[in-house]
């Protein structure tokens, strides 16, 4: 029922590029907030980029420009294409969903209830 199964992701040179996708259930998928979050390692989950049910997107500064976060509500489907990679962002990086919070869709990563297994993205310089 609450499901997020992601794929993509891997082992890339700084410049290259990767994608990742993020499949949900149906009542996960209609949360009003989806995103994506990385970790690396010793350091603390932070945001990456998110999207509201409406299609309104945010960025965190440093992929600003090289990422893009989209939906497929065909597929029921988050992805995030990264682009000119750096060696900075090597983590792994997880999906997920949130139900809205008073200011909208949430930033931090305790609001989001519903997270995929996570994907390792490694960006050797």
């Amino acid at each position: 029922q609450d499901q997020l199964v992601e794929s993509g992701g891997g082992s890339v040179q700084a410049g290259g590029s990767l994608r990742l996708s993020c499949a949900a259930s149906e009542y996960t998928y209609n949360k009003y907030c989806m995103g994506w979050f990385r970790q690396a390692p010793g350091k603390e989950r932070e945001e990456v980029a998110r999207i509201d049910n409406i299609g309104n997107t945010k960025y965190a500064d440093s992929v600003k420009g090289r990422f893009t976060i989209s939906k497929d509500n065909a597929k029921r489907a988050l992805s995030l294409q990264m682009n000119s990679l750096k060696p900075d962002d090597t983590g792994m990086y997880y999906c997920a969903a949130a139900d809205r919070v008073r200011w909208g869709c949430p930033r931090e990563p305790q609001y989001f209830g519903n997270w995929g297994q996570g994907n390792k993205v490694t960006v050797s310089s």
